[in-house]
């Protein structure tokens, strides 16, 4: 009977430790929850892979076209993303880690960053992306003047260095190919990153004269209407414009424009009449007509158009954009946080709407 008795204390104390475990993982699961956005916990819990790099896409799907990121594999442009965001928090354990990875996956020998892993972290380009590695270098000077780790400094040099090494008549170019030392002719008007280059200039990356170069380029574009170019070749010195035009990078030109102080008066016009007369922003337009040209909206649309908002200091049309982006949250209540539709979602439509809502957060709180 003592035998019995003790078995049965034994086993319900092992119980009751196994019990106590699931607790502790549940409640450390929603603790995750409630300390950080949905969205980030999502990010997190589904489209992060084994190696720690950052899915395109939910669904693990073969590659089919090269040129853009499809299933599990990891683009830097995430990264960058990730990186801005974690500055935005001032998470610098988040950060840390989002720099481990770049040092240890994206940065090659050669000192570029390489646009596209595979997902099991190997790479089979060998190419850079210009706009995310200046998102990246914006990152690594904004956290060493937070943080002072002067290692973030000497990566962004490093970076930098070598894409001023591979201009294409003084100008930096969409993507050089260290295989075949080629560099792309074309610079698209997107990726002058007003705000990283001034930080280049004053830590001493790049002289002012090739920031004057690049600002001059958003500052004398001619616009068709109401639409920016999309890109300026360099070879010819021409700028060129899309027929249909992708409103995410009409977004990003202005906001860079915003940043450099040119007033606008025609696109963000554009903009509010559409919300006003709609309550929508489109995915795509027509540059003759300015009518859409898809029957969709975009969570990173709105999450540039919030961020671009800000910069204006219109924190009321800020605040209606951000209740639009949200509403395309938690659409799929089995991926709670995203902006999941037919059960995928590609990164971009979650880390802007993230960035954008915490920057937001961080405006209303300031």
């Amino acid at each position: 009977m003592r035998i019995a008795s003790r078995r049965n204390k034994i086993a319900l104390a092992i119980t009751c430790i196994g019990i106590g475990m699931v607790v502790a993982i549940i409640l450390k699961e929603v603790h995750a929850r409630n300390s950080t956005s949905s969205t980030q916990y999502f990010i997190e819990r589904y489209m992060t892979n084994p190696n720690g790099t950052l899915a395109s896409h939910l669904k693990d799907e073969a590659s089919g076209n090269p040129n853009f990121g499809v299933g599990r594999e990891a683009l830097s442009e995430s990264l960058g993303i990730w990186m801005q965001y974690a500055v935005e928090k001032k998470n610098q354990e988040l950060f840390k880690k989002s720099y481990d990875l770049l040092k240890s996956k994206f940065l090659s020998p050669q000192g570029y960053i390489i646009w596209k892993l595979q997902p099991d972290g190997q790479s089979k380009v060998s190419t850079n992306a210009l706009g995310d590695d200046f998102r990246m270098i914006d990152a690594l000077l904004k956290a060493y003047d937070i943080w002072k780790q002067e290692e973030y400094v000497s990566t962004a040099k490093e970076v930098s260095t070598t894409l001023l090494s591979v201009r294409n008549r003084g100008y930096f170019t969409d993507f050089h190919d260290f295989s075949i030392n080629y560099s792309s002719n074309a610079l698209s008007l997107v990726y002058v990153d007003t705000v990283a280059m001034q930080s280049m200039v004053q830590k001493k990356l790049i002289d002012q004269t090739i920031y004057d170069r690049h600002m001059e380029l958003l500052k004398n574009m001619p616009v068709d209407g109401v639409f920016y170019p999309k890109l300026f070749d360099t070879n010819a010195g021409q700028y060129l414009f899309d027929e249909d035009v992708n409103l995410i990078d009409q977004l990003i030109v202005e906001i860079h424009r915003v940043e450099l102080g040119i007033k606008t008066d025609r696109l963000i016009p554009f903009l509010k009449n559409e919300w006003d007369q709609n309550h929508q922003l489109m995915g795509r337009y027509n540059r003759k007509s300015q009518k859409a040209v898809v029957p969709y909206e975009s969570p990173s649309v709105y999450g540039l158009a919030v961020l671009l908002a800000l910069k204006l200091n219109d924190l009321a049309w800020a605040q209606q954009l951000n209740s639009q982006m949200l509403s395309f949250r938690d659409k799929d209540l089995s991926f709670k946080g995203g902006y999941v539709f037919d059960q995928n979602t590609n990164i971009f439509d979650n880390l802007i709407p993230l960035l954008a809502e915490t920057s937001l957060q961080q405006a209303m709180h300031n």
